[in-house]
């Protein structure tokens, strides 16, 4: 399926699934694509591979398991996502042209999103990126780094819309915002940026580091409104 379609529920991608309960809330809110971050450079794992493996073989058919890794060698990342049970892979760490060109060759059937790390006024990088890598990604996803930690995800700190706006109009492939995202700044993100979709993970999160039922339910409503108001706006 296009997560992008017209006519599709706006792509909404709320990433570090805790655990099977928090997984099947997600669902009944309307989260159809859960991200497991695993193998990675810098944060914990929120829960164990073979965790995240049987929540991914166990989702509803329309509800998709987006693996979040840090690898960067095709065959380790192809062999990966089989043992995860998933087809979907974001791939956050830097990556040449011809490593992704040999994992697409690999696995031609994989959904592949690769990170587009937004460090400062850098538009003329991330412009260069999404034109060396577009030809072999689905697409991409914006985020923003923290220096203070050398995170690449998972800050809960936003960065410069404006770039990611430019991008959005410049790049071959959909791109997903992401970076600080949470129900008080989604649309106000959505209707700046205009991305083809949005994820969150701490933004959702209550203070015991698991996703509050009411903080998703405000923040799927929030998208679907501002998605809404672009398609009139159009």
């Amino acid at each position: 399926m296009d997560p992008f379609a017209t006519g599709r529920e706006p792509f909404i991608q709320i990433a570090g699934v805790i655990d099977r309960v928090e997984a099947q809330m997600l669902g009944e809110e309307g989260v159809h694509f859960l991200g497991f971050p695993l193998r990675l450079a810098v944060h914990k794992e929120d829960l164990s591979e073979e965790e995240a493996a049987d929540i991914i073989r166990n989702l509803p058919p329309e509800h998709r398991g987006v693996v979040i890794t840090y690898l960067t060698d095709p065959l380790e990342i192809s062999s990966f996502l089989k043992k995860m049970g998933t087809r979907s892979v974001q791939l956050h760490a830097p990556m040449a042209p011809a490593a992704l060109r040999e994992l697409r060759r690999l696995r031609p059937d994989l959904w592949i999103i690769k990170s587009l790390i937004v460090r400062g006024d850098d538009e003329a990088r991330l412009d260069r990126e999404a034109t060396d890598l577009g030809e072999w990604v689905d697409a991409f996803i914006t985020d923003t780094y923290d220096p203070a930690t050398g995170a690449t995800g998972a800050t809960g700190k936003t960065h410069d819309w404006s770039i990611s706006e430019a991008l959005v109009s410049r790049s071959p492939r959909p791109v997903i915002l992401a970076g600080g995202l949470n129900p008080a700044n989604v649309a106000e993100a959505i209707a700046a940026v205009r991305p083809a979709g949005v994820d969150v993970h701490t933004g959702v999160e209550g203070c015991d580091g698991r996703k509050d039922r009411l903080a998703v339910r405000a923040f799927v409503e929030a998208t679907r409104s501002a998605y809404a108001a672009l398609e009139i706006d159009t």
